[in-house]
């Protein structure tokens, strides 16, 4: 009997190469009705591996996966999945930090563009058969006059940095991973503060952890300049985002940028969404079509690497090792 790999969700329209990939390795690929834990229980009993995507690879999952070697993440953040009981339980953990790097600071980049230029607000005007109305409460800035500050300095950070500079802009960095005052590729390491308050945008791009979780609060927005423009495509929890309602409703931010937010169920019916100024897209920055056929290769291949007794390109659970269930 072949051994199962089970594939709990995804968004694209097919899996097929990966279930080639899979498949032509002597693999069968199972895809249950849908991602709750009750259902995952059910199905994990007897699988070799799990890929997942936003579906929650929670400690009961983990616990009754009794065969299972190697948790593989479509994506880089692997906030849900838990790592600890993971680890614990020798279970391998990898993901794909590298898929969708210039997508990302693409779409934050896209966000910041058409905030400063009030793109939403004036196509909604010109819908509404008001051709000759310019809001002018807000010009924008010239970018070549502006300052980017990019929070958190990984792949995309980096990206994004070159395209900002490219387009003119001056670049603040700040990273915990780089000396305050030091020069980056294209621009500089400065401090918190000194990028808050000096910034014209600010784009989020790191992790969520235990130390990140909202980075961006009421004191830190109150120290950014007045009328900035905050980015956020990387993780919900990394902004307060009632704090961010607040300062829009009283212009201190003159518009905010979301691909992600803390609770999408309770923030439908949020301020934010009833803002011109405020652009939020599904969590899909990620997404193009070069960027999704390399990401279910990358994460269909790790899972066949790790089943065979190899050591993972992109390892999360560094402290399995020594003790997982494939013997790495």
């Amino acid at each position: 009997m072949k051994q199962k790999i089970l594939i709990t969700d995804y968004v694209w329209p097919s899996i097929a190469p990966e279930k080639k990939i899979l498949e032509d390795a002597g693999y069968d690929v199972v895809v249950p009705p849908d991602d709750s834990e009750s259902t995952l229980i059910k199905y994990v009993s007897d699988v070799h591996g799990i890929i997942f995507c936003f579906g929650k690879v929670t400690s009961k999952v983990l616990e009754n996966a009794k065969n299972c070697k190697v948790v593989s993440r479509y994506g880089i953040g692997v906030d849900n999945i838990d790592l600890v009981k993971a680890t614990e339980l020798g279970l391998v953990v990898t993901n794909v930090p590298d898929y969708c790097t210039d997508e990302v600071a693409d779409h934050a980049l896209g966000m910041l563009l058409s905030l400063n230029k009030n793109m939403v607000t004036h196509t909604r005007q010109v819908v509404a058969g008001d051709w000759n109305k310019i809001t002018l409460d807000f010009p924008g800035h010239r970018l070549s006059d502006s300052i980017l500050g990019i929070v958190g300095y990984g792949r995309i950070g980096k990206a994004l940095e070159k395209k900002a500079h490219n387009l003119g802009m001056e670049v603040l960095v700040n990273s915990r991973s780089l000396a305050e005052n030091s020069q980056t590729k294209f621009g500089k390491s400065v401090s918190m503060d000194t990028l808050l308050s000096t910034s014209n945008f600010i784009s989020l791009n790191l992790p969520l952890n235990k130390d990140t979780k909202n980075i961006i609060g009421k004191n830190e927005i109150q120290k950014m300049k007045k009328n900035s423009i905050l980015i956020n495509c990387s993780r919900g929890g990394l902004v307060d985002e009632n704090a961010v309602a607040e300062a829009l409703n009283t212009g201190h931010l003159f518009g905010a940028g979301f691909d992600v937010l803390e609770n999408v169920s309770s923030s439908m019916n949020s301020f934010l969404f009833e803002q011109e100024n405020v652009i939020i897209t599904p969590h899909s920055a990620f997404y193009s079509e070069e960027s999704t056929l390399d990401l279910e290769i990358k994460t269909a291949n790790e899972v066949v690497r790790v089943l065979s007794g190899k050591m993972p390109h992109n390892l999360v659970n560094k402290d399995v090792i020594g003790k997982s269930r494939i013997g790495l």
